[in-house]
């Protein structure tokens, strides 16, 4: 198995919450979630930055933290943006050194787990299941390049976390 395991997926798939658990299974694994570790050095919200310097910045830092944190040689839990596998060179580096593992979620089952959030930049205007669907079939092609594929849809984050664990088991 590859140092570092590696989640991505479209938001509210679950790919923090599945992380932390897959952190309290895998002995020796440390949890880093991409999008608080930007937050972090940049000392501002996602959708701060998002809103004062725009999606291509966002991006490019977002890659940086990728590069940073799935080098660094460390056995890590890894979860991703949902659009951090939209960039080839953030699907290059995550291959490179890790297992990624695409967390499939149907829309309406995001559109349910995420309503009530605000923080998320991509929905602010025209939230609804038809937008989740309609960034999910412009994403989906690039988050099923995926080493592994779990569908999400109607299970726990414990169960998904020992599916993940049973499927990277299976490969050694």
């Amino acid at each position: 198995m590859k140092k570092n395991i590696i989640l991505t997926g479209m938001m509210g798939s679950g790919k923090t919450t599945v992380g932390k658990e897959l952190a309290k299974i895998l002995d020796g694994y440390a949890y880093v979630d991409i999008d608080n570790e930007i937050e972090k050095s940049t000392q501002k919200k996602i959708s701060e930055i998002f809103l004062k310097h725009g999606e291509p910045f966002f991006r490019m830092l977002e890659t940086e933290k990728i590069k940073k944190f799935c080098q660094n040689g460390k056995k890590q839990i890894i979860s991703t943006g949902g659009g951090a596998c939209e960039n080839e060179t953030n699907r290059k580096i995550m291959s490179e050194n890790g297992t990624l593992i695409y967390l499939q979620t149907a829309p309406k089952e995001i559109f349910n787990r995420i309503k009530n959030e605000t923080h998320r930049p991509l929905l602010r205007k025209d939230f609804s299941v038809e937008k989740i669907a309609d960034i999910l079939k412009k994403r989906e092609p690039n988050y099923k390049k995926a080493d592994i594929i779990i569908d999400t849809t109607g299970k726990s984050p414990e169960n998904i976390a020992k599916e993940i664990v049973g499927v990277l088991n299976d490969g050694n």
